[in-house]
């Protein structure tokens, strides 16, 4: 029997098994995947957001209904404590315009490649390929694990166990969110997509410009009266990118209720409503009306969305083409899939849980990461969380062994 059996080599199992190795515990982790940490490797190609530098209260709020759960995990282990870590790994990091956190070298692998060695020089094992499919208390201590190998089925015995199994979105690397079948006896909220795209209807020469950017635009959430600059892209099923995903939450959460949910964009915010219609009052009528609207700054896919959306006999009738400019309403009807979206709401509810991620059914069993009930969008909170949980488990975990 070993000490720790921790299930799921990613952030949150890779940091609890830190806590536990450090303090000269036997740590064994298993890992679906042939090697660890690759939806944080997929994180980092377009550079490793760690966390973020903006204040604790509006960090915190980020998580929605789970501030209260995460709040004193990310006070004992937030943004600054997690820039330490990272420093101590001999890795710098930079505060980039958006207030974003990155390593210096903005790569993943380089962070990956430090932490592992570092883990084991710890004498932390590894057993990759390894499939987790079940798990069982023993009649008088610890836990029986059932795997699936390439060579077959395999059990291990383990006097405490730590889950971080991570959710169900890009699962083939490795979080597929199986684990819901052999942990169904406990309380979840159904998973679902996180951070993701949604579906609207766009002509075919809409259509035409997929993946194309809509830079420097404003959402506004009616409902809500939430607005927020940033970016997004149009693809041939809808659209997806920053500003949507900092937003899913609410619009998924919409279309859960209402069947639809419309958001508002304004294509030209840095333009008031007066000035767009004094300069189109005064724009040459000889001039063809593409030239006209590229004098605005109305070019590509913005105004083929301009098009889609006001009728062609409307096209020179300068009030509509302005109001549909500063205020023009997208219907988006779904999410895109789980599995191509960049995280998962739903999970294990809090209520199966101690403050310090214990399972109350499972003495000695304890849950890290995005397998738990929490969601955040981007820019640094996702992995934040993960580490603060991680560290959480393996820490409780060490207690537990201790007592």
């Amino acid at each position: 029997m070993i000490p720790v059996a921790i299930i799921g080599g990613g952030p949150a199992g890779l940091m609890a098994a830190e806590q536990l190795a450090q303090a000269g515990i036997a740590v064994a982790i298993f890992d679906t995947m042939p090697s660890l940490g690759r939806k944080l490797l997929l994180a980092g190609i377009g550079g490793l957001n760690i966390t973020h530098s903006e204040p604790a209260e509006p960090f915190l709020r980020r998580y929605g209904d789970a501030q209260a759960p995460l709040a004193p995990l990310i006070a004992e282990f937030g943004a600054d404590a997690l820039r330490e870590w990272v420093h101590a790994l001999g890795i710098e990091t930079f505060v980039g315009s958006s207030g974003r956190v990155f390593p210096i070298e903005m790569k993943a692998a380089p962070l990956l490649r430090r932490w592992l060695n570092r883990l084991r020089g710890h004498g932390v094992y590894v057993h990759t390929r390894h499939r987790c499919v079940g798990l069982v208390a023993n009649a008088t201590q610890g836990y029986t694990l059932d795997f699936q190998t390439a060579d077959g089925p395999r059990q291990i015995e383990a006097q405490a166990v730590v889950l971080a199994l991570g959710g169900a979105s890009w699962s083939r690397l490795g979080s597929d969110g199986a684990w819901q079948q052999w942990l169904a006896p406990l309380a979840m909220q159904p998973l679902r997509p996180a951070n993701c795209g949604f579906h609207c209807q766009h002509s075919a020469t809409t259509q035409a410009l997929a993946g194309s950017p809509l830079k420097n635009i404003t959402l506004r959430l009616p409902w809500l009266d939430e607005v927020q600059r940033g970016e997004a892209v149009v693809t041939s099923w809808g659209i997806e990118g920053g500003v949507i995903y900092a937003h899913s939450a609410m619009i998924r959460a919409r279309i859960e209720s209402h069947g639809v949910a419309d958001i508002v964009l304004d294509l030209l915010p840095d333009q008031s409503h007066a000035s767009l219609l004094a300069r189109q009052q005064r724009a040459n009528p000889k001039h063809s009306l593409t030239r006209q609207w590229q004098g605005m700054g109305l070019t590509g896919v913005k105004a083929a969305l301009v098009r889609d959306t006001l009728a062609r006999g409307h096209w020179s009738d300068a009030a509509a083409l302005i109001s549909t400019i500063k205020s023009l309403t997208l219907r988006l009807t779904q999410a895109r899939p789980l599995d191509e979206a960049i995280s998962t709401a739903g999970g294990l509810c809090w209520t199966e849980l101690t403050p310090t991620l214990a399972a109350k059914r499972y003495p000695g069993v304890f849950f890290a990461g995005e397998m738990l009930d929490w969601e955040a969008p981007t820019g640094g909170y996702l992995l934040t969380a993960c580490f603060a949980t991680g560290r959480q488990a393996g820490l409780s975990a060490l207690r537990f062994l201790s007592r």
